[in-house]
């Protein structure tokens, strides 16, 4: 008779259930997370030391590192926090302006309204360009960022940008256009239909001996003189460039004030547009 015989039948219940709740030993091999990695690193070693084998094992790359978009950088425009560059619209051009000179070529400091205000800079940004009235065509921009221009003492709308000085001028302001950091008779160009004519000293002497400038003659200023840079051309309606009727080294014959005057390297300029121009010879 089992010692179980004759008992109650919820003894013989209750120990069914605690041997049913019995925890298994503790097993002596790795968890399966643990297991697969260093199988894995095992069969690498295996592969590396076989046999005519002379790869080695190489832990794999790091995870990539996520790029973030940089922040925009905040400008002043007119007292105004503005994101990003400054984009003009049409054919309108964003200049940051030269510096104002305060020393003479002969060493001679100026102050106040003597000081030597320049009419040049470095393009910032440019617009699209402007569409032909008729055809809707686009004319193409003349300067890109980087480059420097020369422009009319009186064209431009000035604005304080960035902390320095710029003037909005339009791409018909531009009188030459150059690269490098100074502007130079060999990286100078002229845009558009403009001419770059060095004009003639016209200088004569009186029978007393004075010299009589050509500014102080009739007519005031020289209208004649050499061409020495042509622009490419106008754009036609229909999209083609109409190129100018003068080469280099022509001698021509302008209107009167017509041309705009450029000083490059202590030589006189001026820039003509086609359109002023009288008579080549």
């Amino acid at each position: 008779m089992s010692r179980y015989e004759g008992s109650h039948p919820g003894n013989f219940l209750c120990l069914c259930r605690r041997r049913r709740q019995r925890r298994p030993l503790p097993s002596p091999l790795l968890p399966p997370t643990m297991v697969q990695p260093s199988l894995a690193f095992a069969a690498a070693l295996a592969l590396s030391s076989a046999p005519g084998s002379a790869r080695a094992f190489v832990p794999p790359p790091p995870a990539a590192a996520v790029v973030r978009p940089a922040s925009r950088r905040s400008v002043k425009l007119e007292g105004r926090d503005v994101d990003g560059i400054l984009t003009p619209t049409n054919d309108l051009v964003l200049v940051k302006v030269a510096e104002i000179e305060d020393e003479t070529e002969g060493g001679i400091f100026l102050t106040g309204t003597a000081k030597i205000k320049k009419t040049e800079g470095v393009v910032i940004s440019a617009g699209p360009g402007k569409t032909h009235q008729e055809s809707g065509l686009r004319f193409p921009m003349p300067v890109v960022p980087g480059e420097g221009v020369v422009y009319g003492k009186y064209d431009g709308t000035e604005v304080d940008y960035d902390g320095s000085k710029h003037t909005l001028i339009r791409d018909d302001d531009i009188l030459v256009k150059f690269s490098g950091d100074e502007l130079t008779l060999d990286g100078a160009d002229v845009v558009s239909d403009n001419v770059l004519v060095k004009v003639e000293d016209d200088e004569e002497e009186t029978l007393s001996g004075l010299v009589i400038a050509a500014t102080a003659k009739k007519g005031g200023k020289p209208s004649t003189g050499e061409v020495v840079k042509v622009g490419p051309g106008r754009m036609a309606s229909n999209g083609e460039v109409m190129t100018v009727d003068v080469e280099a080294g022509d001698m021509v014959k302008f209107r009167d004030f017509a041309g705009n005057e450029v000083s490059i390297e202590g030589g006189e300029y001026a820039v003509v547009r086609m359109t002023d121009i009288l008579a080549k010879f």
